[in-house]
This record gives structure tokens, C-alpha cells and sequence, in this order.
């Protein structure tokens, strides 16, 4: 049996991929590599093609004996989706609408889906918890809480069991450096900070100083992407064992201002990293901490890299071992 994972040539999906691969999983990638990279695939099978086009996905489930899926696919830039809101409901909601019609199709049952703590917006509390108000405050959010709750009426009515992880601020790079982050155009913070360190920007650039928060800038909860990786994996086998559909926060617990995570960098690249402030972003809450109590207590998951610094160093070893990424840009 084969875990299809879609968006599987990204950031995220790659190293979920790899994880599957290191715990013996047959695993299905389908990419249509706007933003994936084909070397990023260590392993199994890929499909080059898009969600949206019925036959493409005919193919993939006919050649495969799919039994859970695990969906990354997505456009996924907040600053994107405020000035472009129709790509990110045809992409996102139709794509994962005509994802589950094809899992409808072929039995498919078992769905683990990338969420974001976007769809919370300015958060009721602070570490934010599953039960809280979702009121998104940009279109990229908003099309993710479309995408929950689309599958929480297909599970009603066809018993498609999903579970929703609503993760923080994806950071770091394998442990074996052989795949990491590579967005064009990157606009993470994490790599974006070390492309000053690399000679590749002036700058850093922080969007807004007048937050309330402790020194201005936005607070936000950095999880290592490995660990986000063994979340999917344990969130498939949850639903293997007969779990009932739910929804849980992937995090640290611990939140990070702009300013402290250029102060990490600074620290383990040993470069000055200047900083320009510059006016707010659209769309920006100012403090996003995750509680994953639930996610401990109930995945067993257990996120081992937790430390900033250590974060940033494993992001540091990929982006100066690859400047350029995978090189497969023109």
C-alpha cells in the first residue's frame, strides 16, 4: 500500500517523503514542480502534474494501490494571496475539492492535510489552542480554513477521515543535508536572513517595529521541518489504526521576535546581517504560538530540534553547502 503525497517535491513534503522513505513506506509524489524541485525526491515515485487535471490523476491512482494521502499542494505566500485571491482559491480549494473527489472515486479514505496557523488570524490566546476562534486575516489563510472545512463535510458525508495539522513557522534543513529550502522567491524569514549572510541581499528587511509586542517586530513559533515531518507520518497511522477525523497545532510552544531570530543568525553565521525597518505587510498578525499539547498527548509526536539556534544552524549548513538551492531555476 503506497501513501500518495502531493506537493511532495516542496519544502515541507520532502522531508515527509523522506521520513516515509527511512520507515520502509512506498510513497507516490505528485508535484507540478512550480515551486518543487525534482532532486528534492529521494525516493519513490513522481508524477509530474497537476491536481486539477482529471486524467493526469486517474493515472496516478489507476498505477498506484493508494491507501492514505498526505497534501501539501498549495500556494502558500500571504503577501501573494492578499493582491492575488483568485489563484489561491483555484489552486488551493479547487485543487484539494478535486483531490477528494478522486479519493471518493477510488476509496480512498485517509487524509492528512497541511494546515496553517493562518487560520487563526490575531489569535484569542497566546500559545494559541485548537479550540479557538479561526478568523483569518489574509486570503491564504482563509483558503486553508476553506480546505478544512471541505473535508470535514466530506468525511460527513462519504467517511473520508482527515486530519488537519496547523503548523507554525516551518524552519531548518535535513540532518543529512541533502535537501532543505529553495522558494523562488523565497520570502521566509529563516532563509531570507541568510541570503544577506551569503552577499546574496543588502539586507534584511523588517516589516514593522510597532507591533505590541516586547521590541515591535512580529512574534512567531519556529518548529524544526523534520520534526513537522514526523507529525504527517504519526497523523498517518493514527488514521490507519481506525482515528476519527481532528485537527491539531504543530509547535514549540516558545515564540521568537524578527529581531532575535536575525540576533540568532548573526550569532551562528558570525555575519553582521544588517537590518532596515520598513512599513508593515498586509495581512501580518503580530504574535502566532502555537500549544501542541494535544498533538503529544494524542500523535505521540515528539519534536526533538527545538532549539532556534540549532534550527538555524541546520538551515545555515544547507544554504551554504547549495547558494543557489537545487540550481533548477533559470
Amino acid at each position: 500500500m503506497a501513501i500518495l503525497v502531493t506537493g511532495g517535491a516542496g519544502y515541507i513534503g520532502s522531508h515527509t517523503v523522506a521520513e516515509l522513505l527511512a520507515k520502509g513506506e512506498e510513497v507516490v509524489v505528485v508535484d507540478n514542480l512550480y515551486q518543487g524541485h525534482k532532486d528534492a525526491v529521494l525516493g519513490g515515485k513522481l508524477y509530474v502534474g497537476d491536481l486539477r487535471d482529471g486524467a493526469f490523476m486517474d493515472t496516478v491512482f489507476g498505477e498506484n494501490n493508494i491507501d492514505a494521502i498526505i497534501h501539501f499542494a498549495a500556494n502558500s505566500l500571504v503577501g501573494e494571496s492578499m493582491k492575488d485571491p483568485a489563484k489561491y482559491y483555484h489552486n488551493n480549494v479547487y485543487g484539494t475539492l478535486c483531490l477528494l473527489e478522486k479519493m471518493k472515486q477510488y476509496g480512498v479514505s485517509k487524509i492528512v492535510f497541511s494546515s496553517t496557523a493562518a487560520t487563526y488570524g490575531e489569535p484569542e490566546n497566546v500559545p494559541i489552542l485548537e479550540s479557538d476562534r479561526t478568523m483569518p486575516t489574509n486570503t491564504y489563510g482563509e483558503t486553508k480554513l476553506a480546505m478544512e472545512k471541505m473535508m470535514r463535510w466530506f468525511d460527513f458525508a462519504h467517511g473520508i477521515k482527515y486530519v488537519s495539522l496547523r503548523y507554525f513557522n516551518a524552519a531548518g534543513a535535513h540532518a543529512s543535508g541533502s535537501i532543505g529550502e529553495d522558494h523562488d522567491p523565497e520570502t521566509h524569514l529563516v532563509p531570507v536572513i541568510l541570503q544577506v549572510a551569503l552577499g546574496q541581499r543588502p539586507h534584511i528587511s523588517v516589516f514593522g517595529d510597532d507591533y505590541p509586542t516586547e521590541d515591535g517586530t512580529c512574534v512567531r513559533d519556529y518548529i524544526h521541518v523534520s520534526d513537522l515531518a514526523d507529525a504527517h507520518v504519526l497523523a498517518v497511522e493514527k488514521l490507519r489504526h481506525g482515528g476519527e477525523s481532528d485537527i491539531f497545532n504543530l509547535g514549540s510552544g516558545k515564540g521568537y521576535s524578527v529581531n532575535q531570530v536575525i540576533e540568532v543568525a548573526r550569532k551562528v553565521t558570525g555575519h553582521p546581517i544588517p537590518a532596515v525597518v520598513e512599513p508593515r505587510r498586509s495581512g501580518d498578525p503580530a504574535v502566532l504560538v502555537a500549544s501542541s499539547e494535544r498533538a503529544r498527548a494524542e500523535l505521540g509526536w515528539k519534536p526533538s530540534r527545538d532549539s532556534l539556534e540549532d534550527i538555524v544552524a541546520s538551515a545555515w549548513a544547507w544554504h551554504k553547502s547549495r547558494p543557489n538551492g537545487y540550481g533548477d531555476r533559470a
